[in-house]
């Protein structure tokens, strides 16, 4: 065919710039990243790790499958994941934000579990009556409900389900914190001190994956994007 031509052979260096650039972003700047850019990162890493928290916190509180599962946590990283592909930023930087949005998904509700009691709620030792198991939670996790009473007979009305675990046996008494308007519904606390290991774990996860994304969405950074495409 008249006027075509072979295409000339990518050379060495030109491969491993490209190799370089897709797995780990093209970082197309001169000297320090522009701040327009870093606060992009950092909003997108913000948000994605206080959706995936807020969603594991909300699902502690509520109790709604789907957010305490973790699932909902899950969404959240995954359009995260979605806005770096977009951006086109490393793939090996898109996945470990991956990784890190999955592990914060599945450890938020744990952590959230032993949190101080809000403001209005109320904390009250109760009877367990009787054990349910067998609902199934995130990850193959047992959920138990525990049936409670009062100490002056009155029972409770909804059964807890955070704080009743496999060990929890009738006759044994569990802090219950409830709301007395009705807003929260009721969960046990851990016996003993509050664990402040989760928490920490959990806020080390935070900042990981924030600073992964901040580094993804710089890194990403083209200045040439026609040239960049195909």
């Amino acid at each position: 065919m008249r006027g075509w031509r072979r295409p000339a052979p990518v050379r060495e260096p030109d491969l491993t710039a490209y190799v370089r650039s897709t797995v780990w972003g093209p970082a197309e700047f001169v000297g320090w990243p522009p701040r327009w850019l870093v606060g992009e990162g950092i909003l997108a890493g913000v948000l994605g790790a206080g959706s995936i928290v807020g969603a594991g916190v909300l699902g502690d509180r509520t109790g709604a499958a789907v957010l305490a599962s973790g699932e909902a946590g899950l969404v959240c990283a995954g359009i995260l994941v979605l806005h770096l592909v977009l951006l086109r930023a490393g793939r090996a930087l898109i996945g470990i934000v991956a990784a890190l949005g999955v592990c914060l998904a599945l450890q938020a509700p744990q952590a959230a579990a032993d949190v101080v009691p809000a403001d209005g709620e109320r904390v009250a030792p109760m009877v367990v009556t009787s054990v349910e198991g067998g609902g199934k939670e995130g990850a193959g996790r047992t959920r138990y409900l525990c049936s409670v009473v009062a100490r002056d007979g009155a029972p409770l009305k909804v059964r807890v389900w955070r704080g009743c675990g496999r060990t929890t046996r009738p006759g044994d008494v569990l802090a219950v914190v409830y709301d007395p308007q009705g807003r929260m519904p009721p969960r046990a606390l851990a016996a003993g001190p509050v664990p402040t290991g989760p928490l920490r774990a959990l806020a080390a996860l935070a900042a990981a994956l924030l600073a992964v994304c901040v580094l993804a969405v710089v890194r990403s950074h083209r200045l040439t994007p026609a040239a960049s495409t195909g």
